[in-house]
């Protein structure tokens, strides 16, 4: 039912999303956990409290207790290394490279779900923060445990699609509570 509701909120301006958001999600082939932890932990990504107030709901009913609280991990663990390694990246000096981070990390190792399933909601993630090393380094990761292209794909699209729905929704209750 939220998944109606908040196809139903999004504005006839912006119908392709709305189209978009019920292809990505309902017409997934994904695996239930994976499809669910993406879901979660784009929904958190995209910052966007009417998205995840909607979708929160039904992933947690799809997913274990384990999967749920990984797929809140990978959100919190990429909102950091996404920014650290984007920067990192960005900065014109390569020295930064070569300096260690110093930052706990120890999600990654040992994330309480399948190690494809934490790296899949990590990479959608990072689609919605714009790190393009640690798209590169998860992408890597899928592609040599033999996830291919086209279910990378289809969570990076989730991504696109929850990030900007939960855009149009946040921009329009912005604009309703300026009226």
């Amino acid at each position: 039912m939220a998944l109606d509701e908040l196809k139903s909120a999004v504005p006839d301006y912006a119908k392709d999303l709305k189209l978009n958001l019920g292809s990505v999600i309902g017409n997934s082939d994904l695996p239930q956990q994976q499809l669910w932890g993406t879901v979660l932990s784009c929904a958190i990504a995209t910052r966007s409290p009417i998205v995840l107030r909607e979708l929160e709901p039904v992933a947690k009913a799809n997913l274990s207790p384990e999967a749920y609280t990984a797929a809140k991990s990978a959100a919190a663990i990429m909102a950091m290394n996404n920014v650290y390694y984007r920067t990192r990246h960005l900065l014109s000096d390569p020295e930064y490279g070569n300096l260690r981070a110093g930052l706990r990390m120890n999600v990654i190792g040992n994330p309480g779900v399948e190690k494809v399933d934490f790296e899949l909601w990590s990479l959608a993630v990072s689609a919605i923060n714009g790190c393009g090393l640690c798209l590169d380094s998860h992408e890597q990761v899928l592609r040599k445990a033999g996830v291919s292209r086209e279910t990378i794909q289809e969570a990076f699209k989730i991504a696109a699609v929850l990030q900007a729905v939960g855009a149009t929704l946040d921009a329009e209750q912005v604009l309703a509570d300026n009226a």
